[in-house]
């Protein structure tokens, strides 16, 4: 019996990189979101464990030996990823608001073309960066001590 809900993926490993339906600007805007709201948590998170120091050396020490330990330093290098991958989709968004990327605009005769085949590139080299920063960071972080 054959499932008819079922579709095969005719793209290939495309289909799963290239976004599919929504593309892959928009799963780099949810995970723009996403990201910042992660390096948002931290920011709160680094206020709260910050200010102990105003209550005294006994509750900052306290504060301090409770976000140690190798749980905490690879949440570290998560937040660092997340500020990688952030700065440089910034750094893309901002761009494309400025109106540079967006392309020439024509007139709208079939066969359509879209901005996407403008910024795609400007996407990649957005990744791209982000892969250098991290892997910078990750040498930084990981190896060098």
């Amino acid at each position: 019996m054959s499932d008819t809900k079922h579709h095969p993926n005719r793209l290939g490993l495309w289909g799963w990189l290239g976004g599919g339906r929504w593309g892959m600007e928009r799963y780099l805007y949810a995970l723009h979101r996403v990201t910042g709201l992660g390096l948002l948590a931290y920011f709160l998170l680094h206020i709260v464990v910050t200010s102990s120091r105003a209550f005294g050396a006994d509750r900052w020490k306290t504060a301090m030996d409770a976000v140690t330990g190798p749980l905490f330093k690879f949440g570290e290098y998560l937040v660092f990823v997340a500020f990688a991958f952030h700065a440089a989709n910034g750094i893309r968004l901002a761009l494309l608001e400025l109106g540079f990327a967006v392309g020439e605009p024509i007139e709208p005769v079939y066969p359509y073309r879209t901005s996407v085949h403008v910024q795609r590139p400007l996407a990649i080299g957005a990744l791209a960066l982000a892969a250098v920063l991290v892997a910078i960071g990750t040498a930084s972080m990981w190896l060098v001590d």
